[in-house]
This record gives structure tokens, C-alpha cells and sequence, in this order.
């Protein structure tokens, strides 16, 4: 986790130096730096990151629009970092696919304490992935090892949370989660946690398999208690 390569794209030069030295100290010594959206987008075409840390207020560039543009070279794991708090906001930087959503000013310690998680799950879940196992449903196939997800014949593209919301789901049938437990189980956070990416990341995943949100028979709600995966009929776990 220590040696993790982390681009982190802000205009304030100071808050800059804030992010490298606490990350520093916790022995993340990869570390790039951008101030603008076009320097941004330049050292993704040139290098690969296993974490970036957005601002949305730059020169050039918001950072929704950049956000938009990184996922097309990177599935990368993104957390926005900026002085815009609405819950407007975060739901749009989560939509857009953003991972997680720190408002400034902020505790560096909590920056920390997030990457560290959201890569601690991501390490967990690349190793679930190499196990080789796909889940067609029929209606439905996940094949986790290499990314893809098929709804009637014809792939969807999906975020790397999203994919892993959904491979938590599929190894998780009939079991109900709290939003809360979603966040620390998937996201790897269990303090810090917006309840609101959980969410988010769900309404998102339904309309990709076609569930309907309004009335959805597959990863359903349960008012006031929590979510579950119904998996459709005809289940089929292939080995």
C-alpha cells in the first residue's frame, strides 16, 4: 500500500504541499502534483496512479469536466477534495464517478485514513477478483477477473466501485446491509463515511441492469433497515 503511485491535482500550491507532506510521514513517497486540468490529464495519458485526489475549483478545467475525461484512461480510484460543500456537490462528483468526497477544510490525517482504506479494499478485492469465479444470472453475468458486466447480451460500462458494489452483492446474496456497512465493507471506511456514496453508487448500478428504481426487484430497499441483492431467477454460479 506504502508504494502506491498518487497524483493529487490542485490550483492552492499550499494545500499541495500540505497532501505530500502528511503523506509523506505516512510513507507515500509516490506522489505527483498538478495545479491545473490540462497538467492533470497530461500525466495520466503518460503514467499510471493508483490514486487521485481531485479539486473541483481550477483554473482550466472544473473538476467534474476533468473527473469525466480521467475516467477515460483510468478506473483509478478518485476522491474529490474541495471547499464546495452542497450536497449538490458530492452528489454530482460520486455521480460523475468519483470514489469519495472530503470538504475542505479538512483534517489530513482524514485524507490519509481514506486512502488508506479505499486502497486496502481495492488490494482485498483484486485478489477476490483473481479467483476466477463468474456469476451469470441469466438476465444478468458479472465476470469480476476481467471487469465485465453483460445486461441482455450487451456489456455495460461501469466504474471499478461500482463493479466492486456489485461483486460485494453477487458473493452476498438475500443478505441485508445497512448503508452504513455497505460503505465500510465496500469502501473500506467505517468513520469518516458518506452515506450518501453508498446510495449513489446504488441507483447508479440499477439503472445499468436495467432494475427499476422506482420499483427495483433486484437490489432492493428495505426502508429503514437497508439494501439486498435479489438475484434473478434461473441463478447460475459458474466456476
Amino acid at each position: 500500500m506504502e508504494s502506491a503511485s498518487i497524483l493529487a491535482v490542485d490550483d492552492e500550491i499550499g494545500i499541495l504541499k500540505l497532501l505530500e507532506i502528511t503523506l509523506r510521514k505516512e510513507n507515500f513517497t509516490h506522489m505527483d502534483t498538478a495545479t491545473s486540468g490540462r497538467d492533470a490529464l497530461q500525466r495520466v495519458r503518460e503514467k499510471t496512479y493508483d490514486m487521485i485526489l481531485l479539486d473541483i475549483m481550477l483554473p482550466d478545467l472544473s473538476g467534474f469536466e476533468l473527473c469525466t475525461e480521467i475516467r477515460k484512461h483510468t478506473n483509478a480510484p478518485i476522491i474529490f477534495i474541495s471547499a464546495r460543500s452542497t450536497d449538490f456537490d458530492k452528489l454530482t462528483g460520486l455521480g460523475i464517478g468519483g470514489d469519495d468526497y472530503i470538504t475542505k477544510p479538512f483534517n489530513p490525517l482524514e485524507v490519509v485514513a481514506r486512502i488508506k482504506a479505499i486502497l486496502r479494499r481495492e488490494k482485498i478485492l483484486k485478489r477476490a477478483y483473481q479467483q476466477n469465479t463468474a456469476y451469470d444470472y441469466g438476465y444478468f453475468s458479472f465476470h469480476p477477473e476481467s471487469a465485465t458486466l453483460t445486461v441482455k447480451g450487451q456489456t455495460v460500462d461501469c466504474t471499478a466501485k461500482e463493479l466492486d458494489l456489485l461483486h460485494f452483492f453477487c458473493k452476498h446474496p438475500n443478505h441485508i446491509f445497512t448503508t452504513g456497512q455497505l460503505y465500510e465493507l465496500v469502501w473500506g471506511n467505517d468513520v469518516f463515511g458518506e452515506e450518501k456514496t453508498v446510495t449513489i453508487h446504488i441507483s447508479k448500478l440499477r439503472k445499468k441492469l436495467g432494475d427499476d428504481t422506482r420499483k427495483p426487484k433486484i437490489i432492493v430497499n428495505l426502508r429503514g433497515i437497508g439494501y439486498k441483492f435479489i438475484p434473478p431467477n434461473e441463478v447460475r454460479l459458474c466456476e
